[in-house]
């Protein structure tokens, strides 16, 4: 059967599925759309029946930098927008590109299943079937919370970062944050304004970079300087942060980083060092056991705790695919350039990807490239020739930068490198090299 004329069907209506909608819309390739939520922006819809979002949410990259492709954020933003902003602004999008009559809300995909003449069959949670030319999943990353196993019961309240809506919770208890990511040190402040007693678990040390760096935004900052070599980039900024602009972590009660600044995922909060020193939040261990309320740490001492948040990171399943149609390296998927399946030529993952500078502008990238590689109007041969590159090439999206092992980096690209490399892809689907 020849499904030549079905749609592409985009799974998700975050970030990544709207810039992939007006990337296509925009070569008049058909598309449609499905979101369990009931507006445009994903996660950014705090009001939608399940998202990782909370009130105190803004964005860590800077509204400078940050737009979407050709629409940027408004001059009336702060330069750290909060959450209601960033889903007000990709309504905005999605109004401006006029996708939301592309859109089937309130409704989840329950499998996706690979036509064996190629295409897809999308089964959704209405009961609706239906036929995908191809298949962009735009999901985004943060809706499988992690939990770490640890020994012992515990007694008192204890939910994922992922539930985690508002410090009123935290109010007349004594909370225990576990982990070291934006996130975790977001929460980790309103535990420190609102419960009785506030507390952190960092299983290592890590770097806390300020927002604003001599009075501009730090990724501002960042690109109006020198382009230097990485190895001295990596020694000036690690002096810039631990010398002059925020000192010894140690002095808080934090540890010591075990990793070169740049190897790691940024923390954009000094805002804890602020509560740390004020003695409104204190750190601990990492976690050894549980027992009643009592939490022990792994160098003997406790704490009576009220309520864990465990802000521990994400999971990255895609339950509708099929494991056969999840080729991976390790835990992570084996894809080019992170969003080509290197064996199905109609599969392809929007956003799966983790940074030190904006995200929007490289998701921005991936869609223009997934775009380009469906167009009827590319020829056929210069299509062939991507399809090697597909299939065999391994670029480095790091820099040469050996990142931290642990999961949140396993799909981790540096900024600068990875848009470089989206762009050489692209002018091999233009023909011009």
């Amino acid at each position: 059967m020849n499904r030549g004329n079905d749609p592409v069907c985009i799974i998700g209506a975050g970030p990544g599925g709207l810039v992939m909608a007006a990337a296509l819309k925009a070569r008049g390739i058909p598309f449609e759309i499905v979101d369990a939520g009931r507006q445009p922006g994903g996660i950014w819809d705090i009001d939608r029946d399940a998202t990782p979002m909370y009130e105190s949410a803004h964005f860590i990259s800077s509204r400078r930098l940050s737009g979407l492709p050709g629409f940027p954020m408004p001059e009336s933003y702060p330069d750290y927008p909060r959450h209601d902003r960033i889903l007000e602004y990709l309504r905005a999008f999605a109004k401006h590109h006029d996708l939301a009559r592309h859109i089937t809300f309130g409704v989840r995909v329950d499998s996706a299943s690979r036509r064996d003449e190629g295409g897809w069959t999308i089964a959704l949670s209405s009961g609706e079937q239906r036929q995908a030319r191809a298949l962009c999943v735009a999901t985004g990353t943060t809706w499988f919370p992690r939990v770490p196993v640890v020994p012992g019961h515990f007694e008192g309240e204890a939910y994922h970062s992922f539930f985690y809506r508002s410090p009123r919770e935290f109010e007349g208890k004594r909370v225990l944050i576990v982990g070291g990511g934006n996130s975790a040190a977001d929460i980790a402040c309103d535990a420190a304004r609102h419960a009785s007693a506030a507390f952190i678990s960092l299983r290592r040390g890590y770097h806390f970079i300020p927002k604003f760096i001599f009075g501009q935004p730090s990724d501002v900052f960042a690109h109006s300087g020198p382009q230097l070599p990485r190895w001295l980039e990596e020694r000036v900024f690690g002096f810039l942060i631990n010398r002059v602009l925020v000192g010894d972590l140690t002095k808080y009660g934090l540890p010591k980083p075990d990793h070169a600044i740049l190897r790691s995922h940024p923390i954009l909060n000094t805002q804890i060092l602020h509560h740390l020193g004020h003695g409104d939040i204190s750190v601990r261990k990492d976690v050894a056991s549980l027992d009643g309320k009592t939490v022990r740490f792994v160098d003997g001492t406790s704490e009576e705790i009220d309520l864990i948040v465990w802000a521990t990171g994400y999971d990255k399943p895609f339950p509708f695919l099929r494991e056969e149609d999840l080729d991976r390296s390790g835990d992570a998927l084996d894809l080019y350039l992170n969003v080509f399946h290197r064996r199905h030529a109609d599969l392809f993952f929007l956003g799966l990807f983790e940074t030190d500078g904006a995200a929007y502008s490289l998701d921005g990238a991936q869609a223009a490239l997934v775009a380009s590689y469906l167009d009827p109007q590319t020829p056929a041969s210069v299509r062939d020739g991507f399809d090697t590159l597909r299939r065999t090439d391994r670029p480095d999206l790091r820099g040469g930068v050996r990142y931290v092992a642990s999961p949140r980096h396993d799909y981790y690209v540096k900024s600068d490198v990875y848009e470089k490399a989206l762009r050489r892809a692209g002018k091999v689907l233009q023909n011009d090299l």
